[in-house]
């Protein structure tokens, strides 16, 4: 029977009760107390007076029932709820109180308080969710507010350039306005100032766009998938998912997704130096049972009680306040900006050599208008006319510089990683820095794990020896009694997995890696084990934890009832064979491991590794001294059996490799099993030939790399194809190493003693399933398949970002050339420019960000993988970027001034319709070239067209607007219409940038690696 709850309406308890809500159980169980005490002594007085008047007592009834239904709905469920205090919790965990722990009860109490049990967890309704999401809150936290649209237009318009060219329009506005009035007087100023504007809000939706799928993959990246149980099963949801109340299971490398206490486990240890800012790793037990949000569990493994999530953790608090930088400086970018930089100051110096040239001629009269007149006639001219022919030179000069700086070179290289990062995505890989995107297009080698990434990590026990012998499949009944007994114990206690069974009729559901499932599967089905039974017969005293460097764990128990502890272990099986001294047969006898026997084990092993399975081993010793061991024994076990678990390759795993090998990267397996199951898995993968590389020095182990002299490990590490029973540390030997040595590395982990290694190579990999969270957290790409096909993807794509890049580059150079020497050399000889403010302004426009747009966008193609990696030190513009900048600047420079000064003979037309021809020239000469961009040597610049779709649809886009710029916008573009004649010898002109293009190609270019 319950308390009934205060009722909201009812007043505030004072403070102190308020603050400690067991109190208040407590209170009310003392005033039950009382009352049955009160109630007691009132019926003995009654008795005591019956008795003394000898009067007779009326018969009653033995006993009442009386049926006390339960409370329909979640009322009382929510009230209770509500008596907890959320802010006590927090402090209470924050501080790691146990004072206050005290006065819940203890983990135990306060467990029963939030209606959880230990050992099933929550119920896990939708009602209970909810509810306890309504009470508690979630487990998110408010992120500070995206950058807005008009702010990205603010920092576009902040450009020095454009504010001088804006500065020069509202000053030619006015003039203009002051000459001709307002009806003729704007154009100059007005286009200039619509022009910048739109230059500007292109500029800025681009970068918007590209901000909020950054911001998309930032909360991908953040969403982790958390393992808690509920209602007696073991779910895998999502961290912004969890509850108070809930149980979370913890192992080695996961992040501690909200504030609670330590339930069960065994040597636990957390780093909390996100937190507290100390890098000693943090003991979890009864005595410290305290765990912070966010912080890292580098050791052991255990359940938490969830107490407190969202903004009520330090760690919520904290990540509310900060962002991730999404304005992350890439190396190219970098590289690219100082190219920016350089291309610019040429394009100052033009720009002043222009001003100073039409400012001269100007005064001293040598500039006419177009009927011929001087413009400048001393103190005849106006001062208006003055200054608006000052203001239009500035203007140009001015425009010059917008043109000459090349700001769609980094915009080229956003849009590139931004659509790279959003198709490989799709693709299965996850990208945590953009420098990785780019930095894979030149790795020289990739060092992959073995388990899950290379093979599909369904593991299935496929043979079973005991001692010498092999058992069939179904042998329980085949073995000894005490053989079988110890088997299931060796397997049940000494597990890091789980087996769920609803009921004694249904499929049991059974949990944990890849290796614990199989492991446990096979103990459940073919050696007839109940976990539940095994675990309730024994009490477990000390724990190992299986970690990577010594490839074991083990328990010690004692059994109820008795004295002896026994020691159980688990783990490679020559590692666990060489710390036994007897071995049982199937009969259940033990039987002596001399030289003989143990050599004969080995060659089982040996065998079993030979085709391809991973082999584990089972040993187990009884302690009879009734002294309490505080440490497991490590000699004189005696082996139980081996296990060998098969693995399979993943499907298209060789031709990847085979790929990888063809685009000169080289693939090197590093895996913790042993020498003969590794040598097997490459041999089959193509990592090795099976014919030249098996005997050589192809394949190592860890311990050997690691006592190599730093001579011998640099000579020898280019060699080695496969390491075996590595450690981590052999994998981060081996990556300095290769480092070393000029490559480019690429190395994929999984596990927590991987970060170093992700840290230290150029681009670290790590596993979406398989991989902790520290490893994932110190990746730069996230595999979220695990599968080495994925890896092979961005290796692709990575080549992809910088071949795009160098398309553009060539593209971008050619315009800003030629428009640089045409307008250059026109201000020199006649005193004005051919190509307006407006026209130059337009020019910028569709070259810098439609012409980012449509050639960085373009999909990987197989012939990227044709070609050996670019490396650390190649040039960003090669041989080959440098001879077709070169031919398609000369050849647009030549037609432009050849128009330029005999395009009114030529044609027969006025000044304006001659500028007209050469801005239309020069714009459709661009569109041309943006098809010979497409290609750096192959002579075929329409190959894989069709598939990029956007490329025909900017061109399209371009060309219509064009149309629209030379016929309708006649005084907003200072153009005249064109007839049919004159738009084909433009149309001509331009189109001979193919067959040039072409010839160009031809010419070959020596010692150069080059990209198609």
């Amino acid at each position: 029977m319950s308390l009934k709850p205060r009722k909201p309406s009812q007043p505030a308890m004072h403070e102190q009760e308020e603050d400690y809500p067991v109190l208040k159980i407590h209170k009310r169980r003392w005033r039950l107390a009382l009352t049955a005490i009160y109630c007691t002594r009132a019926l003995a007085s009654v008795s005591r007076k019956v008795l003394q008047n000898k009067a007779s007592l009326l018969r009653s009834l033995s006993y009442v029932a009386i049926d006390v239904q339960p409370p329909s709905g979640n009322y009382d469920k929510k009230l209770s709820f509500h008596n907890i205090d959320q802010e006590n919790l927090s402090h209470m965990v924050r501080e790691k109180n146990p004072e206050s722990l005290k006065q819940f009860g203890g983990v135990e109490n306060l467990a029963l308080i939030l209606e959880t049990d230990a050992k099933s967890g929550i119920e896990g309704g939708d009602s209970d969710i909810t509810n306890r999401k309504s009470v508690f809150g979630g487990n998110s936290y408010p992120k500070p507010a995206a950058k807005g649209f008009f702010s990205f237009v603010f920092d576009a318009f902040k450009d020095t350039t454009i504010l001088i060219l804006f500065a020069c329009a509202v000053l030619s506005l006015g003039f203009g306005i002051k000459q001709h009035g307002w009806e003729d007087g704007w154009f100059d100023g007005g286009s200039i100032i619509i022009a910048i504007f739109l230059l500007v809000v292109v500029s800025a939706v681009s970068n918007f766009k590209q901000s909020r799928q950054f911001e998309k993959l930032s909360n991908k990246s953040s969403d982790i998938r958390v393992e808690v149980v509920r209602d007696g099963r073991r779910h895998a949801v999502s961290i912004f998912d969890i509850v108070v109340g809930d149980v979370v299971c913890l192992k080695i490398g996961d992040q501690i997704p909200a504030d609670g206490l330590f339930l069960e486990g065994h040597s636990v240890k957390v780093d909390e130096s996100s937190m507290t800012g100390e890098s000693d790793h943090v003991e979890i037990g009864s005595s410290n049972p305290f765990l912070l949000s966010g912080t890292k569990v580098t050791d052991g493994f255990g359940s938490m009680l969830v107490t407190s999530v969202g903004m009520n953790t330090s760690w919520g608090e904290m990540m509310s306040s900060i962002s991730r930088d999404l304005d992350e400086e890439t190396p190219l970018q970098a590289r690219l900006n100082k190219l920016t930089s350089y291309i610019g100051k040429v394009g100052l110096l033009v720009a002043a050599l222009v001003l100073s040239v039409l400012m001269i001629r100007y005064f001293t009269g040598n500039t006419t208008n177009e009927k011929g007149e001087r413009e400048y006639n001393g103190s005849k001219t106006k001062l208006d006319d003055v200054m608006n022919a000052v203001v239009n030179i500035v203007a140009a000069a001015v425009t010059i510089v917008v043109v000459a700086i090349p700001e769609g070179l980094p915009l080229a290289v956003t849009l590139t990683l931004a659509y790279s990062m959003k198709r490989m995505m799709k693709e299965n890989a996850m990208v945590r820095k953009l420098s990785a995107c780019e930095t894979m297009g030149s790795a020289t080698i990739i060092c992959t794990d073995k388990t899950g990434t290379l093979t599909l990590n369904e593991m299935k026990v496929t043979e079973f020896w005991l001692g010498k012998e092999t058992m069939r499949e179904d042998s329980s009944s085949e073995m000894a009694p005490t053989v079988l007994h110890w088997l299931q114990e060796a397997v049940g206690l000494n597990t890091s997995g789980s087996v769920y069974k609803p009921s004694t009729v249904s499929v049991p559901e059974i949990s944990g890696s890849p290796t614990e499932k199989a492991i446990l599967s096979w103990a459940v089905f073919s050696l007839g084990m109940d976990i539940d039974r095994v675990k309730q017969q024994c009490m477990t005293i000390q724990v190992e934890a299986f970690n990577s460097e010594k490839k074991r764990s083990g328990v010690l128990i004692r059994k109820n009832g008795e004295e002896a502890t026994h020691s159980h272990w688990k783990g490679a099986a020559e590692m666990i064979l060489a710390m036994c001294s007897s071995y049982y047969d199937r009969d259940g006898n033990i039987r002596e491991l001399d030289d003989k026997e143990r050599a004969t084990i080995e060659k089982i092993i040996q065998n079993m590794a030979a085709k391809s399975l991973r082999c584990v081993a089972f040993a187990h010793k009884k302690l009879e001294n009734k002294e309490v061991h505080k440490k497991l024994e490590e000699t004189g076990l005696t082996l139980l059996g081996l296990v060998g678990l098969k693995d399979p390759c993943r499907p298209g795993v060789r031709a990847a490799v085979d790929s990888c090998t063809a685009a000169g990267v080289t693939i090197k397996m590093i895996t913790g099993d042993n020498v003969h199951t590794a040598r097997a898995i490459a041999v089959e993968c193509g990592i090795l030939n099976p014919d030249g590389d098996v005997d050589s020095e192809a394949v190592v182990e860890g311990i050997e790399f690691r006592n190599y002299s730093p001579e011998e490990r640099s000579e020898k590490v280019e060699k080695i194809r496969v390491m075996a029973r590595s450690s981590p540390f052999d994998k981060l030997l081996m990556i300095q190493c290769l480092k070393q040595k000029g490559h480019v590395v690429a190395v994929t982990g999984d596990g927590t003693n991987d970060a170093p290694a992700l840290k230290e190579a150029d681009i670290g990999l790590s596993m979406g399933i398989q991989g902790t969270e520290v490893a994932k957290e110190s990746s730069d790409i996230v595999i979220l398949d695990d599968n080495f096909t994925s890896v092979v993807t961005v290796l692709r794509w990575g080549r992809c970002v910088y071949n795009n890049i160098q398309k553009f580059i060539q593209f971008q150079l050619t315009v800003n050339v030629a428009a640089l020497v045409v307008n250059f050399v026109a201000s020199v000889s006649s005193g004005k420019v051919p190509l307006t403010a407006v026209q130059l302004l337009w020019v910028n426009l569709i070259m810098d960000t439609l012409g980012a747009l449509a050639l960085a966008t373009d999909q990987p193609t197989n012939e990227l993988m044709e070609k050996p990696p670019v490396g650390r030190t190649e040039p960003l513009i090669t041989k080959v970027m440098w001879r077709n900048i070169i031919a398609h600047a000369l050849y647009q420079v030549a037609v432009l001034l050849v128009l330029q000064f005999k395009g009114r003979s030529i044609f027969g037309v006025t000044e304006t319709v001659k500028n007209t021809i050469i801005f239309n020239t020069f714009v459709l000469c661009q569109l041309f070239n943006e098809f010979n961009a497409r290609k750096l040597e192959k002579k075929n610049i329409f190959e894989g067209l069709h598939k990029n779709k956007l490329f025909m649809a900017i061109i399209a886009i371009t060309i219509v607007l064009q149309i629209v710029m030379v016929e309708f916008l006649k005084k907003f573009a200072n153009t005249e219409r064109l007839n049919w004649g004159q738009w084909g010898a433009c149309i001509g002109i331009a189109a001979l940038s193919w067959p040039i293009g072409w010839l160009v190609k031809c010419i070959p270019v020596s010692m150069d690696q080059v990209r198609a």
